[in-house]
């Protein structure tokens, strides 16, 4: 399954991954991640390194045998998640981990990048390394769609990955069309007017008419939307008031919006806009909708996906859609584009912990299936042409 010569990079990526995950930042201001990573380029003998966006790079590696211009992405961000995983080598910065395994993608894209400048041989036309800040927010895809720079060196598509702790380790996950949701941040701000608790009717209470609105709300998704699309409408915080004894003045909500439909999509926005603003007039208050409208669906390309299926053969699984979000989007509104998980779940290890979690670990030698399906694809993308 894996050629022995990938499978020799095993200790160069398990250490490139350990150091990358003692130095988590968030995004935009990954600079010494990119200090790393433009270093470790320079090593393997790539000399067209390009810095974008400040702590972006691209990396671009040229062919003699004729083949499509084929970029690889990898984000670099972290989060602001406190770790738990007892590692050895664990975050050096309190606050903060790699706990959406992004230090395994670059760990990836760089072994990818030092097994190709041994074997040049396996290159066909162009290959661009994308290595991306602030995947988690705000969105670094778009910035580096905006620079242009894609465009200008001729980029026919792109290809991601994204190790998976729901997948088994040594399986490759992916399907057709649609396979990650559309999302918007939502804020509700709820208005009212304050007054001392023992008079309430000499105010307007913002708590009473934000469970209104809370309540309203959740007939959007069981009388407005059909039971057959997958939407998502979450509230994670909610903050109001000022004292015990009085009436609060000011509620604020904070939540976040998934569809995978466009038509959908603006349907629970309309939604959740007349809902609030409706329910809170008639509490007496005024109500505020604010919508950050992020990332596009994952709409994967159905050639790439079966030049990726055919691949990997007995390593393939088709994945159901998910209503988590990925910046790659945004890469597919410009070009056609491919996003597949890897596998890393062992229940054996007791490697179960959800993405995002502060417990999140894996073995790197299932990284070494990412290197070998990126290889792999140089070809398989290239079929036909």
């Amino acid at each position: 399954m894996i050629d022995l010569e990938i499978q020799e990079l095993e200790e160069q990526v398990t250490k490139i991954r350990r150091e990358l995950h003692q130095i988590p930042e968030l995004g935009l201001e990954e600079f010494e991640t990119a200090k790393y990573i433009r270093e470790k380029l320079a090593t393997f003998g790539i000399t067209e390194i390009i810095e974008v966006i400040n702590t972006g790079t691209i990396a671009v590696i040229r062919s003699d045998r004729p083949g499509k211009t084929i970029a690889y992405r990898s984000d670099i961000d972290a989060l602001p998640v406190e770790e738990q995983t007892g590692y050895a080598f664990a975050s050096k910065t309190p606050g903060k981990m790699h706990a959406c395994g992004h230090d395994g993608h670059m760990s990836t894209l760089l072994g990818f990048a030092a097994y190709l400048m041994k074997h040049p041989e396996k290159v066909r036309g162009t290959i661009v390394l994308v290595f991306q800040p602030a995947e988690e927010g705000p969105g670094g895809a778009q910035l580096i769609v905006d620079t242009g720079i894609l465009q200008d060196l001729g980029v026919d598509e792109i290809v991601g990955l994204h190790v998976f702790p729901d997948l088994p380790a040594g399986k490759i996950s992916c399907r057709p069309g649609p396979m990650m949701a559309r999302n918007a941040e939502v804020t509700i701000k709820v208005k009212g007017l304050s007054s001392h608790g023992a008079q309430p009717q000499q105010g307007e209470d913002a708590i009473v008419a934000t469970g209104g609105i809370i309540s309203g709300l959740s007939s959007i998704l069981a009388r407005n939307i059909s039971p057959l699309d997958n939407v998502v409408l979450t509230f994670g915080t909610i903050h109001g008031g000022e004292a015990m004894n009085i009436i609060a003045q000011e509620v604020v909500l904070h939540g976040t919006m998934r569809a995978f439909d466009d038509a959908v999509y603006d349907e629970v926005v309309r939604r959740v806009d007349l809902i609030a603003t409706e329910i809170a007039r008639g509490y007496g208050c005024e109500a505020e909708v604010i919508f950050n409208h992020m990332y596009r669906v994952v709409d994967n390309d159905a050639r790439m996906v079966a030049a990726l299926e055919k691949t990997a053969a007995d390593y393939y699984v088709e994945t159901p859609p998910y209503l988590i979000a990925e910046d790659f989007s945004m890469y597919q509104t410009v070009m056609p584009g491919m996003f597949f998980f890897l596998g890393i779940r062992d229940e054996e290890k007791g490697y179960t912990y959800p993405l995002h979690s502060g417990k999140m670990k894996f073995d790197e030698k299932h990284l070494l299936l990412g290197i070998q399906t990126f290889v792999n694809l140089i070809e398989a993308l290239n079929e036909g042409e």
